[in-house]
């Protein structure tokens, strides 16, 4: 087994925490049919991921560190985004 980086484990991490963050934000503004955002956060999550899936593709040790990254950027993003039930979507517009 390589060495591990861990320079290389933390961007791994900080790389899939953002890009499930921005999944997440890709998904609402989906579901609030905002064209423009979606669009935006779609190329964001592409160049996101490119970088985790070369890091550790070179390593797989490295994937354990994109598990945890992409478990804590899904949790952050939904405990931030988080409505009372019933309630519309982040992005809708108002009633």
């Amino acid at each position: 087994m390589a060495a591990v980086d861990p320079l290389t484990a933390g961007a791994v991490l900080l790389a899939t925490a953002a890009t499930d963050a921005v999944y997440v934000m890709f998904t609402s503004a989906v579901v609030a049919r905002k064209r423009v955002p979606a669009a935006t956060w779609s190329s964001v999550w592409y160049v996101l991921s490119s970088y985790a899936v070369i890091s550790y593709t070179e390593n797989w040790v490295y994937v354990v560190f994109a598990a945890v990254g992409s478990w804590v950027g899904a949790y952050a993003t939904i405990t931030f985004l988080h409505r009372p039930p019933g309630g519309p979507p982040v992005g809708a517009a108002p009633e």
